[in-house]
């Protein structure tokens, strides 16, 4: 007959989904866990040793100390709930506790290395105290039963932590998302003149994606004050290719339709001649050397 190892339990685990896991309950265990809970989280953070500054584990704040470890005390009692609570209401518990970690914003900003680290430390304290509760109760529960502990304690701190990295991924994207929206609008900003005239100044290298932003942005706020014309000044412009040419002079004609009538400033010779090879037409767009140019154009029409 084969002698089951804790290889063979570990193995037999990863074949198992996570709907289907049987959780090991045990009051005993479960009630020894529970109250050595704060002990865990006080000698968790004495042992700390962190040197990057910018980590909230390095923090001298007491209101960021306090909330780092009821955050880290909130985890040990959410996840000693294996050995009470069925699958889904662990999974919702922890699933709970994921989402404010990684929305944190003092997690946000520690690397995300240093927190998988302390996953790792954690976990080393809860199979330290499980061997405690072993030891101290070797008459009442076998071998077996300990690995089969060990075991699930692996296997759902492993499960824990791919969906911890999931999610800080997900809010990592959607922040990076939202500040290159804002770093978008703050670069091609419409500004009113007066009541009939707005500056469009861009600046940097315009791509695809740049371009489209510059035109949907454009086309509302010219709405939005009512203006009839546009001085667009390109002399800030580092870099332009072929297409972006074509979308900004579909962005002019488009200005049209709504009634804003365009001045085009500050266009660099490559631009110039991106232009020309696409067989751009400017024969309906004022075009000036400078800004200082199309503004005194403006003015003189006035």
């Amino acid at each position: 007959m084969h002698r089951q190892t804790l290889t063979d339990v570990v193995c037999s685990r990863k074949r198992i989904g996570w709907e289907a896991e049987k959780m090991p309950q045990n009051e005993d265990l479960y009630a020894f866990l529970q109250a050595n809970a704060d002990r865990l989280t006080e000698e968790w953070y004495n042992s700390l040793e962190e040197t990057d500054p910018n980590s909230v584990y390095a923090s001298k704040d007491p209101e960021v100390i306090a909330n780092l470890k009821r955050q880290n005390n909130e985890f040990h009692k959410r996840f000693f709930e294996i050995f009470r609570q069925d699958t889904e209401e662990f999974k919702a518990g922890m699933d709970k506790w994921i989402r404010e970690i990684a929305g944190d914003d003092k997690h946000h900003e520690t690397q995300l290395h240093l927190i998988l680290r302390e996953f790792n430390r954690t976990q080393d304290q809860h199979l330290g105290l499980i061997g405690e509760f072993a030891e101290k109760y070797k008459d009442k529960y076998s071998i077996k039963e300990m690995l089969h502990w060990y075991s699930h304690v692996d296997r759902l701190f492993r499960r824990v932590t791919v969906t911890f990295v999931e999610q800080h991924s997900r809010n990592a994207k959607k922040r990076m998302e939202e500040q290159q929206k804002l770093i978008d609008d703050l670069s091609s900003p419409v500004i009113r003149l007066s009541k009939d005239v707005a500056l469009l100044p861009i600046v940097g290298e315009v791509d695809s994606n740049r371009s489209q932003i510059i035109m949907q942005k454009a086309m509302q706020q010219c709405a939005d004050f009512g203006v009839n014309c546009l001085l667009l000044d390109l002399s800030g412009v580092v870099k332009i290719d072929q297409i972006v040419a074509s979308e900004l002079m579909q962005m002019i004609y488009a200005l049209e339709l709504i009634g804003v009538s365009t001045t085009l400033s500050g266009m660099r010779p490559e631009i110039a001649q991106s232009a020309v090879q696409l067989g751009l037409s400017f024969d309906k767009v004022t075009v000036k050397s400078s800004l200082a140019e199309s503004i005194r154009f403006r003015e003189n029409l006035l």
